[in-house]
Protein backbone atom coordinates (compact mmCIF):
# COMPACT_ATOMS: atom_id res chain seq x y z
CA UNK A 1 0.00 0.00 0.00
CA UNK A 2 2.88 2.32 0.75
CA UNK A 3 4.30 1.95 -2.75
CA UNK A 4 1.13 2.01 -4.87
CA UNK A 5 -1.45 3.72 -2.66
CA UNK A 6 -4.88 2.31 -3.44
CA UNK A 7 -6.09 -0.98 -4.88
CA UNK A 8 -7.64 -0.70 -8.36
CA UNK A 9 -8.60 -4.34 -8.99
CA UNK A 10 -9.20 -7.41 -6.85
CA UNK A 11 -9.73 -10.87 -8.32
CA UNK A 12 -10.85 -13.42 -5.76
CA UNK A 13 -10.08 -16.79 -7.31
CA UNK A 14 -9.92 -19.10 -4.30
CA UNK A 15 -11.37 -22.55 -4.78
CA UNK A 16 -11.18 -26.07 -3.42
CA UNK A 17 -13.00 -29.32 -4.01
CA UNK A 18 -11.76 -31.59 -1.22
CA UNK A 19 -14.25 -34.43 -1.72
CA UNK A 20 -15.35 -35.09 -5.32
CA UNK A 21 -18.44 -37.26 -5.42
CA UNK A 22 -22.18 -37.17 -4.79
CA UNK A 23 -23.44 -34.19 -2.79
CA UNK A 24 -24.95 -36.25 0.03
CA UNK A 25 -21.72 -38.23 0.42
CA UNK A 26 -19.69 -35.08 1.15
CA UNK A 27 -18.12 -35.35 4.63
CA UNK A 28 -18.92 -32.56 7.07
CA UNK A 29 -15.26 -31.53 7.23
CA UNK A 30 -15.29 -31.08 3.44
CA UNK A 31 -18.49 -29.01 3.65
CA UNK A 32 -16.72 -26.70 6.10
CA UNK A 33 -13.66 -26.40 3.86
CA UNK A 34 -15.82 -25.74 0.78
CA UNK A 35 -17.56 -22.88 2.60
CA UNK A 36 -14.40 -21.49 4.18
CA UNK A 37 -12.38 -21.32 0.97
CA UNK A 38 -14.99 -20.96 -1.78
CA UNK A 39 -17.17 -18.34 -0.07
CA UNK A 40 -15.88 -17.04 3.24
CA UNK A 41 -12.38 -16.27 1.90
CA UNK A 42 -13.81 -13.75 -0.59
CA UNK A 43 -15.82 -12.03 2.13
CA UNK A 44 -12.84 -11.79 4.49
CA UNK A 45 -10.54 -10.60 1.69
CA UNK A 46 -12.91 -7.82 0.72
CA UNK A 47 -13.57 -6.84 4.33
CA UNK A 48 -9.84 -6.12 4.70
CA UNK A 49 -9.42 -4.55 1.26
CA UNK A 50 -12.37 -2.13 1.15
CA UNK A 51 -10.62 0.68 3.05
CA UNK A 52 -7.82 0.53 0.48
CA UNK A 53 -9.91 0.45 -2.70
CA UNK A 54 -9.55 3.29 -5.17
CA UNK A 55 -12.68 5.09 -6.37
CA UNK A 56 -14.11 3.26 -9.40
CA UNK A 57 -12.25 0.08 -8.50
CA UNK A 58 -13.26 -3.34 -9.80
CA UNK A 59 -13.86 -6.48 -7.77
CA UNK A 60 -14.10 -9.79 -9.62
CA UNK A 61 -15.22 -12.99 -7.93
CA UNK A 62 -14.59 -16.31 -9.67
CA UNK A 63 -17.42 -18.86 -9.48
CA UNK A 64 -18.04 -21.73 -11.93
CA UNK A 65 -20.40 -22.62 -14.75
CA UNK A 66 -21.30 -25.59 -12.53
CA UNK A 67 -23.29 -23.03 -10.51
CA UNK A 68 -25.79 -23.07 -13.39
CA UNK A 69 -25.78 -26.73 -14.39
CA UNK A 70 -25.09 -29.83 -12.33
CA UNK A 71 -21.81 -31.52 -13.17
CA UNK A 72 -21.35 -35.04 -11.76
CA UNK A 73 -18.52 -35.46 -9.25
CA UNK A 74 -18.29 -31.72 -8.51
CA UNK A 75 -21.87 -31.15 -7.38
CA UNK A 76 -21.01 -29.77 -3.95
CA UNK A 77 -18.28 -27.58 -5.43
CA UNK A 78 -20.94 -26.10 -7.74
CA UNK A 79 -23.28 -25.58 -4.79
CA UNK A 80 -20.63 -23.69 -2.82
CA UNK A 81 -19.61 -21.54 -5.79
CA UNK A 82 -23.28 -20.70 -6.46
CA UNK A 83 -23.15 -18.58 -3.30
CA UNK A 84 -20.77 -16.24 -5.14
CA UNK A 85 -23.51 -15.35 -7.62
CA UNK A 86 -25.64 -13.95 -4.78
CA UNK A 87 -22.58 -12.45 -3.08
CA UNK A 88 -21.82 -10.58 -6.31
CA UNK A 89 -25.32 -9.05 -6.32
CA UNK A 90 -25.14 -8.14 -2.63
CA UNK A 91 -21.68 -6.59 -2.81
CA UNK A 92 -22.48 -4.70 -6.01
CA UNK A 93 -25.31 -2.98 -4.13
CA UNK A 94 -23.34 -2.44 -0.92
CA UNK A 95 -20.09 -1.26 -2.50
CA UNK A 96 -21.57 1.06 -5.12
CA UNK A 97 -20.95 3.68 -6.34
CA UNK A 98 -17.28 3.43 -5.35
CA UNK A 99 -16.61 -0.05 -6.74
CA UNK A 100 -18.03 -2.36 -9.36
CA UNK A 101 -18.44 -6.00 -8.34
CA UNK A 102 -18.81 -8.71 -10.97
CA UNK A 103 -18.28 -12.43 -11.26
CA UNK A 104 -16.82 -14.83 -13.80
CA UNK A 105 -18.23 -18.36 -14.11
CA UNK A 106 -15.68 -20.41 -16.07
CA UNK A 107 -16.57 -23.64 -17.77
CA UNK A 108 -14.14 -26.52 -18.05
CA UNK A 109 -10.54 -25.33 -18.30
CA UNK A 110 -7.83 -28.01 -18.09
CA UNK A 111 -5.66 -27.02 -15.13
CA UNK A 112 -4.05 -28.84 -12.25
CA UNK A 113 -7.12 -27.96 -10.14
CA UNK A 114 -9.66 -29.30 -12.65
CA UNK A 115 -7.65 -32.47 -13.19
CA UNK A 116 -8.07 -33.26 -9.49
CA UNK A 117 -11.85 -32.87 -9.64
CA UNK A 118 -12.69 -33.93 -13.19
CA UNK A 119 -9.56 -35.18 -14.92
CA UNK A 120 -9.64 -38.62 -13.36
CA UNK A 121 -13.24 -39.01 -14.53
CA UNK A 122 -12.82 -38.81 -18.30
CA UNK A 123 -16.49 -39.52 -18.96
CA UNK A 124 -17.45 -36.43 -16.94
CA UNK A 125 -15.01 -34.21 -18.83
CA UNK A 126 -16.29 -35.56 -22.16
CA UNK A 127 -19.91 -34.93 -21.15
CA UNK A 128 -19.04 -31.42 -19.97
CA UNK A 129 -17.36 -30.59 -23.29
CA UNK A 130 -20.21 -32.08 -25.33
CA UNK A 131 -22.64 -29.84 -23.43
CA UNK A 132 -20.96 -26.72 -24.87
CA UNK A 133 -21.66 -25.18 -28.24
CA UNK A 134 -17.94 -24.84 -29.03
CA UNK A 135 -17.17 -28.50 -28.16
CA UNK A 136 -13.84 -27.67 -26.55
CA UNK A 137 -12.30 -26.72 -23.25
CA UNK A 138 -11.52 -23.14 -22.39
CA UNK A 139 -8.06 -21.77 -21.69
CA UNK A 140 -6.66 -19.91 -18.74
CA UNK A 141 -5.95 -17.04 -21.14
CA UNK A 142 -9.65 -16.81 -22.06
CA UNK A 143 -10.66 -16.62 -18.41
CA UNK A 144 -7.96 -14.02 -17.74
CA UNK A 145 -9.22 -11.97 -20.71
CA UNK A 146 -12.70 -11.93 -19.16
CA UNK A 147 -11.22 -10.62 -15.91
CA UNK A 148 -9.23 -7.96 -17.77
CA UNK A 149 -12.43 -6.87 -19.53
CA UNK A 150 -14.43 -6.65 -16.30
CA UNK A 151 -11.62 -4.66 -14.68
CA UNK A 152 -11.35 -2.26 -17.61
CA UNK A 153 -13.11 0.99 -18.42
CA UNK A 154 -14.93 -0.92 -21.18
CA UNK A 155 -16.98 -2.49 -18.37
CA UNK A 156 -17.49 0.75 -16.43
CA UNK A 157 -21.30 0.42 -16.58
CA UNK A 158 -21.41 -3.23 -15.58
CA UNK A 159 -21.86 -4.27 -11.95
CA UNK A 160 -23.61 -7.10 -10.15
CA UNK A 161 -23.31 -9.38 -13.18
CA UNK A 162 -21.88 -12.83 -13.79
CA UNK A 163 -20.09 -13.43 -17.07
CA UNK A 164 -20.24 -17.10 -18.03
CA UNK A 165 -17.11 -18.06 -19.98
CA UNK A 166 -17.94 -21.65 -20.83
CA UNK A 167 -18.10 -22.20 -24.57
CA UNK A 168 -21.84 -21.67 -24.79
CA UNK A 169 -23.44 -24.18 -22.44
CA UNK A 170 -26.86 -25.24 -23.69
CA UNK A 171 -28.61 -25.27 -20.31
CA UNK A 172 -28.41 -21.58 -19.38
CA UNK A 173 -31.11 -19.08 -20.31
Amino acid sequence: MQKYGKIDVIVSNAGVNPAPGPVLDTPESALDKLWDVNVKASILLLREAVPHLAKDSAVILVSTAAAYQYVPIIGMYGVSKTALLALTKALAAEMSPNARVNCIAPGYVPTEFSSIGLGRYGYVTDAFLQATCLKRAGTTEEIAAAAVFLASDDASYITGETLVVAGGPHARL
